[in-house]
């Protein structure tokens, strides 16, 4: 658990528990929008729900269509809150070390749907990609399998 704790840092605590639900109901959903949902990415929404003390996401399945899904996230009204649902939807996209075009095509959705520039969601994405580098030259240096 301490890991989800690193990777959803405190901007969560500050947030509603509705927008939590709708914060996770929107990763649940990236998760699935390109045909499959990997176990990787149901693990690491489960995890992370379940820090933010959602412990059932049976409940926030019901909101598979896209349409529901791009209406919801809109209860989300703080800048920084939506900038942080699209840094974990573009780290969630590359759990499985696959990006689709379905994903990049919601992210952005979902970004525009926030009032995020186009810019930004490409700085956002560029940025943990450079990490995923950064993280995978680490493994290299260090020797680490």
């Amino acid at each position: 658990m301490s890991v989800i704790n690193n990777i959803l840092p405190s901007y969560l605590d500050s947030a509603s528990m509705a927008e939590k639900k709708v914060f996770f109901q929107t990763l649940l959903h990236l998760s699935g929008v390109d045909g499959h949902s990997d176990d990787a990415e149901i693990e690491f929404i489960t995890e992370a729900a379940q820090s933010q003390g959602i412990e059932n996401l049976d409940e926030l399945r019901g909101y598979d269509d896209e349409a529901t899904v791009l209406k919801n996230v809109q209860i989300i009204k703080n800048r920084h809150l939506a900038m942080e649902l699209i840094r974990e939807m573009c780290t969630l996209s590359h759990v499985d070390n696959v990006l689709s075009d379905e994903e990049t095509l919601f992210i952005g959705k979902v970004g525009i749907t926030l009032g995020i520039e186009m810019e930004k969601i490409e700085q956002i994405s560029n940025w943990i990609i450079d990490r995923i580098i950064w993280l995978e030259q680490a493994r290299i240096i260090f020797e680490e399998s």
